[in-house]
């Protein structure tokens, strides 16, 4: 079961993205805010990142932008899941392999989920 980190703030949102996703079949760890996230990017290497954009410590263009800048773990694919700033990660296609808005169609998420795995 491939493991999807989850980069988002507010914990409601991150408990039911994470429920979706586990129903789909993905194992899923959340991190509160980008630094954490990063941390868990590098420790359990994941097959798939979803972040928020705006987050405390690093947003989530920072966080996509550590990601890549490290080569071990540069390949993942990273969806961007954002309510006002989904056109600053369309500005980025270099950062993101997807960028969905809130609020986002459930099975759209998963679509996308699935095709970058």
């Amino acid at each position: 079961m491939p493991l999807i980190v989850i980069a988002e703030d507010e914990f409601l949102i991150a408990d039911v993205l994470a429920m979706m996703l586990e129903d789909a079949g993905y194992e899923v760890e959340s991190a509160p805010h980008g630094r954490a996230a990063l941390a868990l990017v590098q420790e359990k290497r994941p097959a798939l990142v979803i972040t928020d954009f705006m987050m405390p410590l690093m947003t989530g263009l920072e966080l996509a932008q550590a990601i890549r800048g490290d080569a071990a773990i540069a390949h993942i694919p990273i969806i961007l899941v954002s309510g006002a700033q989904g056109s600053i990660g369309r500005a980025h296609p270099d950062a993101f392999n997807a960028v969905l808005d809130k609020p986002y169609d459930e099975k759209k998420l998963i679509a996308t989920v699935a095709a970058l795995l």
